[in-house]
């Protein structure tokens, strides 16, 4: 906290020293005799407030929070501002919001992504929540930090298509969202960088956090059912087909209470690859059709789900799992070939029984925080 407050502390500072310049500078105006008109008004300058991140106690420290955008009050409210704003398209017809409904939990419910003109992506689009400790972001992990991800869908063809200079130049238009610049960075800070740093001020505080689960986690046990309990049971049990325990196989990759592990896993959904998911930023074959494990918060919310939003129920993703993994997949994850029930071991199919499926089921609707989908301070803004 140290270290933020003194770069908070030079930061203001500056704006101090070149607010003084200002004033100067307009007192020798008047002193010199102009026209007498009145000066034209200039934003106020910024002096952001530290913004009071509160973390789930359950949740793991250490959040990504770069040096170069500390969270602040104003820088977050523009964010919001900004995220719900369809000037940022090209023909101002969606925004961010379109493809991420906060009653969906961030996204969007469609299979595909829907952009400009009814352009479809090729992938679904993801849930935003919890992004602070995601290193890579994206089903692919092409960008690395919100920063750089906020940039691909402003520009996107297929997304909301316009580039950042005649995004700002809309905004410079608007002088509410001059004013919020100035209070957010400083006056004249309504540029490029600062709109995609707003933006991702504002997903950075999306913390979903206060589910049954969670509050089962944090110590009150009469939260869940006892068929919820066994589903979560399975769901954290990884099975070898021994008599150790029965399991479904699930948090090897949805680990702790992120509900992920951040890796990039082939699922067994395809034996050749139509996208090729992580082989696309790096291109190395020992990446071909592996994807970004998405955390399962919220979950009940988020569908259809995979990338290609090929499964539209939990129930058909639980049978993927359990019956129609395509084990002749390249780069096939290794906790899904060794994972299984059956006494005969490894590579036989997960075989859970339709009981188990349907309390792994009950357990993942316990991941929905009604809050967070409900949070005023994520909503869209009246003013």
């Amino acid at each position: 906290m140290k270290h933020f407050s003194s770069q908070v502390l030079r930061r203001t500072r500056g704006w101090v020293a070149a607010g003084l310049v200002g004033v100067i500078a307009v007192a020798a105006c008047s002193r010199d005799g102009g026209s007498g008109d009145a000066p034209t008004p200039t934003p106020p300058l910024a002096a952001p407030t530290p913004y009071a991140l509160v973390l789930p106690s359950n949740f793991p420290g250490s959040p990504l929070l770069p040096a170069d955008n500390p969270l602040t009050v104003e820088g977050v409210d523009l964010g919001r501002h900004l995220f719900y704003e369809k000037t940022l398209s090209v023909d101002n017809s969606i925004s961010c919001a379109s493809c991420h409904r906060q009653s969906l939990a961030f996204t969007d419910g469609l299979a595909h992504a829907v952009g400009v003109n009814g352009a479809k992506h090729p992938r679904s689009a993801m849930a935003l929540s919890n992004l602070l400790w995601d290193p890579l972001l994206t089903w692919d992990g092409t960008s690395a930090g919100l920063e750089t991800q906020a940039r691909t869908p402003l520009t996107n063809d297929i997304e909301m298509h316009q580039t950042l200079a005649a995004s700002v130049a809309k905004l410079q238009a608007q002088p509410a969202y001059v004013t919020r610049f100035a209070k957010a960075f400083g006056a004249g800070a309504l540029t490029e960088d600062n709109m995609l740093k707003a933006l991702s001020q504002f997903v950075r505080t999306l913390v979903s956090g206060n589910s049954r689960y969670d509050r089962y986690r944090r110590g009150d046990r009469s939260v869940l059912s006892a068929d919820e309990v066994r589903g979560l049971q399975l769901f954290i049990t990884h099975p070898t087909g021994t008599a150790i325990g029965r399991g479904g196989n699930c948090a090897d990759c949805h680990a702790g209470d992120l509900q992920t592990n951040h890796l990039f896993v082939n699922n067994g959904l395809d034996r050749t690859f139509p996208d090729l998911g992580r082989a696309v930023p790096t291109g190395l074959a020992s990446d071909q059709g592996k994807f970004r494990i998405p955390s399962l918060r919220n979950i009940a919310l988020t569908g259809p789900y995979m990338h290609d939003g090929r499964f539209t129920t939990l129930e058909d993703v639980l049978a993927h799992y359990n019956e129609h993994i395509e084990y002749g997949s390249p780069n096939l994850d290794p906790n899904i070939l060794n994972g299984t029930n059956s006494p005969l071991g490894i590579g036989q199919p997960l075989g859970l029984t339709d009981t188990e499926k349907k309390q792994i089921v009950l357990f993942l609707r316990t991941l929905t925080d009604s809050t967070f989908i409900q949070d005023p301070r994520f909503s869209q803004p009246t003013d």
